[in-house]
């Protein structure tokens, strides 16, 4: 589901834009804070509903107005046009084809995009809430396993369970290969389902029931599950190095996006801001292979017009101080 019309107001930087994107590879270029990775901030939010550089959407919001908004269309047998609206009260309001979604995980379906940017180590170094996004963008994005979100929390925690272990279990072949040909390191995701070992999620909410009460909150359940990486058995947080981390985390994603196109037949949008940095020339060559192999739009940010790591663009845009031009 490429997307092929893009239009944005007031966002960050960027009080108007439009973009035609070719379903293909499309380089956006320009200098440090012109705008480039506000354009995939645009991008991204019409396939979420919120931005993956703050949890905060107000900020996104250009400075003096009160309005962001994004509309595209994607390119498909009967395209869908989507509209998503932030104000500063930070109400997010979506519309996929005319029409107010009742949740914005509904975008997920009709604009299925992912990101690999400088900041995709966070996925390894940072806490359980991250690799949840990961796994159930994947799950809602499978139609198969959407009703897993709806009702109360025992009978639809463990069905959202049962979709987890089924998108895992599928994805081990990907994420073999793929860790393999870009980390080339002995990786393996735990997945931890957020209550106790042997006990059904129902055995486990009676079991702290007295501290749940006193605390106010649930220890147990799917909103704690976690996927952990580990390394021979111990953290990959703790042994890697920030460069093993942002490879074994672009492994997840990618690994993730194949899976996809095999069961689903859905074709992401993939987003890469800056996909050279801190990357040598080796890891970049095996970088690119792997993305290259998902034969999917992507739409790439760069410096530098002439760095073409992925091959020549099918098209390319120039940003500077929030204007973009086709070039």
């Amino acid at each position: 589901m490429p997307l092929a019309e893009l239009a944005l107001e007031n966002l960050r930087c960027i009080e108007r834009a439009e973009l035609v994107p070719a379903p293909g590879i499309n380089l956006i270029f320009g200098p440090n804070a012109s705008g480039k990775t506000s354009l995939l901030e645009g991008i991204y939010l019409l396939g979420r509903g919120r931005s993956f550089r703050t949890r905060n959407s107000e900020r996104l919001i250009r400075h003096g107005q009160d309005t962001l908004q994004a509309l595209g269309r994607t390119l498909e047998a009967v395209s869908q046009r989507l509209r998503v609206e932030v104000t500063r009260d930070e109400t997010t309001r979506a519309e996929i084809a005319g029409v107010a979604v009742g949740s914005l995980a509904q975008l997920a379906q009709a604009f299925p995009v992912q990101i690999i940017e400088p900041g995709v180590h966070r996925l390894i170094e940072e806490g359980s809430p991250r690799r949840r996004r990961w796994l159930d963008w994947a799950v809602r994005t499978a139609s198969d396993t959407a009703r897993a979100w709806d009702g109360e929390l025992v009978r639809h925690g463990e069905a959202l369970n049962a979709a987890r272990l089924r998108l895992l279990g599928s994805l081990k072949a990907h994420w073999d290969e793929t860790v393999r040909q870009l980390a080339d390191l002995p990786a393996e995701l735990v997945y931890s389902t957020g209550w106790k070992q042997g006990l059904s999620l129902e055995e486990s909410l009676t079991d702290s029931w007295e501290r749940d009460r006193s605390r106010g909150l649930s220890h147990s359940g799917p909103h704690r599950a976690d996927v952990q990486i580990r390394i021979d058995g111990r953290a990959a947080r703790e042994v890697l190095s920030r460069g093993q981390q942002k490879l074994v985390a672009t492994a997840m994603i990618v690994a993730q996006l194949k899976l996809l196109r095999e069961l689903t037949a859905v074709v992401p949008t993939l987003l890469l801001d800056d996909p050279a940095a801190e990357l040598d020339a080796g890891k970049l060559a095996r970088f690119v292979e792997q993305v290259k192999s998902l034969h999917c739009q992507l739409i790439l940010t760069s410096l530098d017009a002439k760095r073409e790591p992925f091959g020549p663009p099918e098209r390319t845009f120039h940003v500077e101080q929030g204007r973009v031009q086709p070039v």
